[in-house]
C-alpha cells in the first residue's frame, strides 16, 4: 500500500518541478535603463560691440544712419543641393560702421543740365550715391564757378604752359554756362536737391599758379572763399585742386615770365602746401561767417613713386604732409587701378580691384607716419580702370570690379569713395560713364550700364555695419558681409572665376529666421568675358546693352532657411543675400 501511494506522489512532484522550470525559462529579460542623450550645447550669441571709429574714416561717420530691412516681393526658388565652398559670417565681429559716403559718384560739367531729363533724375535718385563730386577732374583747375559763358577773369592768360612748356588753350570752364549740353553750377545744386544727395566740391587750385595778378594765391583763395559763401552750407566736403602733382594738370608748370610772385616753374608738394594754407584759411573763415562747418581735403600721391616719374611726384608727400599736418582735414587719393593703356583681361581687372585699395591705404598711412603727420580721414573720390579696347569699362565685369572696389574700400576703412563718372563718351566702349551719353550705337541717353545695377543692388541690400567673413573652398569666391540695426544679416558673394561656384552660407552669433532673399547678377553670352549686358534674377535688357529696365521693382528670389542656404554664384557675377532674423 505504501509503495503504491508513494510512486504516484513522486511522479506528481516531478511534474510540478518541470512545470515551474518551464515557466521560469519563458519570463522576459529585464529592460535596460533608457539611454539619455547628452544635452545639445547651443553656442551663446555674442552681442556685437562697435569698434572705435578709425582715424581714416573720422567725421565721415558723423551722418551715419541705422538701417532697417524691408522684405521685398519675391519668387520662390530652390536652393542648390550641394556646395563646394562655405562662407561663414560672424555677425559679432564688426569691422566698421558703414559711412554713407562710400557710395559716391562723380558728376561732370559735360553731362548736361540733368534736371531737365526726368530719366536721369529717376536713375540717380534710385542709385542714391549720397555724394556727387563736381565739377570734374582736371577741369576743376580751370573752372571759374562765378564766370559767365566764355568769360574769364582779367588776370587769367588766354593760354597756359603744358608740361613741355608749350602754350595751350586749357578750355576754361564757366560755372554760369548757358550752353544746353553743359551742367551749370546751379544745375548741379538742383540735381543734389532733387535726388536727395550732397556734394564734394573741387575748387580751382591751378589759378593760384597761372594767375597773372600781383598775388595769384590770394586771388585763388578769394575765388574759393566766395564759392563757400555762395554755397551757404549746402556742401560739407571740399578739396583744393585735382591731382596737382601730375604733369598733365594745369598749373603743374607755369611760365615764369608771366608770374609776378616768384613761384617756381614746376609745382612741388611744399609749394602746394603753402597755397593750400592760404586758400583753406579763407574758405574756413567764409564758412565761419555763415555759421557753417566745412571739411577741406588735400591732394595726395597714393603709391610709391617709380623711377620714371617726375621729381614733383617723388617729393610730393614729403613736402606736403608735414606742412599740412594741422591744416588739412582729410587726404585725397585717386586711382585707375589696372595697367595704364592696356587691353587687360578680366583676371587682371578683378585682381587689381582686390589689391589696390589696401595698398593705397597702407602707403598713405606709412608716409603720414614717416613725415610726422597725424593719421586723418582718407578719401578715394575718383576711381575706375585704365583697361581699354575690349569694352571693359562698360561691361558686366566692370560691375563686378565696382563691387570689389567698394567692398575693399569699406574693409580698408576709407572715409569716402566715389566712382568716375556718371557720364563720359562712348569711344567704342572706352567709356567710364555709368550711363550712356547718347552716342552709343543702339542705346538711348541715360541708359544705365551694368555697373549701375551692381552698385544699386549692393547698396539696396547692404546693412549699416560691415562684419567679418571666413571662407573654406574656392579662392574664386570673395565675400563681404554686413548686419542691420533691425537685426537681419547680409552677404555679398562675388565670383571672380570663369566657372559658376555653389556656396553654402553659414553664420555665427546670428540666429537666422525663416527666409533668405537674394539677387543674382551675371553677364550674358556677348563680347566674351566683357559682356555689355547684366542679367538680374534671369531678367536682362531689351536692347543690346545694360540691364533690366524694371530693376527697381524686380522681385527677389527667396527660399526657406530650413532648406539650407546653398546658392549658385555665376561666373564673374555676384549674389547679394539678406537673411531674416529669428
Amino acid at each position: 500500500m505504501n509503495l503504491f501511494l508513494r510512486t504516484p506522489f513522486k511522479l506528481l512532484l516531478l511534474l510540478m518541478l518541470v512545470t515551474v522550470t518551464s515557466c521560469k525559462k519563458k519570463s522576459p529579460a529585464p529592460e535596460p535603463p533608457p539611454v539619455v542623450p547628452p544635452p545639445v550645447v547651443v553656442p551663446p550669441i555674442v552681442t556685437p560691440v562697435d569698434p572705435a571709429i578709425a582715424n581714416t574714416i573720422g567725421f565721415f561717420l558723423d551722418d551715419w544712419q541705422p538701417r532697417s530691412f524691408t522684405k521685398p516681393a519675391f519668387t520662390e526658388a530652390t536652393p542648390s543641393a550641394t556646395a563646394s565652398t562655405t562662407v561663414t559670417v560672424d555677425a559679432a565681429s564688426v569691422i566698421t560702421k558703414i559711412p554713407l559716403s562710400q557710395f559716391g559718384q562723380n558728376g561732370v560739367w559735360w553731362m548736361g543740365p540733368t534736371i531737365t531729363e526726368p530719366v536721369a533724375v529717376t536713375h540717380i535718385t534710385n542709385l542714391h550715391p549720397h555724394i556727387i563730386r563736381f565739377p570734374g577732374g582736371s577741369s576743376s583747375d580751370v573752372y571759374f564757378w562765378n564766370a559767365q559763358q566764355d568769360q574769364r577773369p582779367a588776370d587769367v592768360p588766354a593760354k597756359i604752359w603744358d608740361k613741355d612748356g608749350a602754350d595751350k588753350d586749357p578750355s576754361y570752364m564757366s560755372g554760369k554756362t548757358t550752353l544746353n549740353w553743359q551742367c551749370s553750377l546751379d544745375n548741379y545744386y538742383s540735381l543734389l536737391q532733387q535726388t536727395n544727395n550732397q556734394g564734394i566740391v573741387t575748387v580751382n587750385f591751378g589759378y593760384s599758379r597761372y594767375g597773372t595778378s600781383a598775388d595769384p594765391v590770394a586771388a585763388a583763395a578769394h575765388l574759393a572763399a566766395d564759392w563757400v559763401r555762395y554755397d551757404n552750407g549746402r556742401t560739407r566736403y571740399w578739396e583744393i585742386g585735382n591731382e596737382n602733382y601730375g604733369d598733365w594738370e594745369w598749373g603743374y608748370r607755369i611760365n615764369p615770365a608771366l608770374n609776378k610772385d616768384r613761384q617756381p616753374e614746376y609745382l612741388t608738394g611744399a609749394q602746394y602746401a603753402k597755397h593750400f594754407k592760404v586758400m583753406a584759411d579763407s574758405m574756413k573763415k567764409a564758412a565761419t561767417e555763415l555759421g557753417k562747418t566745412i571739411y577741406i581735403g588735400a591732394v595726395t600721391v597714393e603709391a610709391a613713386p617709380e623711377a620714371w616719374q617726375t621729381n614733383t611726384v617723388k617729393t610730393w608727400n614729403s613736402g606736403m604732409m608735414p606742412a599740412l599736418n594741422t591744416t588739412t582735414d582729410f587726404y585725397v587719393v585717386h586711382n585707375y587701378f589696372t595697367a595704364y593703356d592696356q587691353n587687360s583681361n578680366a583676371a587682371h581687372v578683378l585682381t587689381a580691384a582686390l589689391t589696390v585699395p589696401g595698398q593705397m591705404m597702407s602707403y598713405v598711412q606709412q608716409t603720414l607716419q614717416a613725415n610726422g603727420a597725424a593719421i586723418k580721414p582718407v578719401v578715394m573720390d575718383e576711381w575706375n580702370m585704365w583697361a581699354k579696347d575690349s569694352k571693359q569699362q562698360v561691361s558686366n565685369t566692370s560691375g563686378v570690379f565696382a563691387l570689389l572696389v567698394m567692398g575693399e574700400a569699406l574693409k580698408n576703412k576709407y572715409g569716402m569713395s566715389a566712382r568716375w563718372d556718371l557720364m563720359n563718351g562712348w569711344a567704342n566702349g572706352n567709356d567710364h560713364g555709368m550711363f550712356s551719353s547718347g552716342d552709343e550705337p543702339g542705346v538711348t541717353k541715360w541708359s544705365p550700364r551694368p555697373s549701375f545695377h551692381y552698385m544699386y543692388y549692393f547698396q539696396k541690400l547692404l546693412g549699416d555695419r560691415m562684419v567679418a567673413t571666413s571662407l573654406v573652398g574656392s579662392s574664386d569666391i570673395k565675400a563681404y558681409a554686413s548686419t542691420y540695426t533691425s537685426g537681419e544679416a547680409n552677404a555679398t558673394l562675388i565670383n571672380v572665376g570663369a566657372a559658376a561656384q555653389t556656396v553654402e552660407l553659414k553664420f555665427t552669433n546670428f540666429a537666422p529666421g525663416s527666409r533668405y532673399y537674394w539677387y543674382s547678377l551675371e553677364g550674358s553670352n556677348d563680347n566674351g568675358e566683357f559682356s555689355r549686358k547684366v542679367i538680374v534674377n534671369g531678367a536682362g535688357p531689351s536692347g543690346e546693352a545694360g540691364g533690366p529696365s524694371n530693376y527697381a521693382t524686380l522681385a527677389a528670389r527667396s527660399a526657406l532657411v530650413s532648406s539650407g542656404m546653398k546658392i549658385s554664384v555665376p561666373a564673374r557675377g555676384t549674389v547679394i543675400v539678406v537673411v531674416e532674423k529669428k
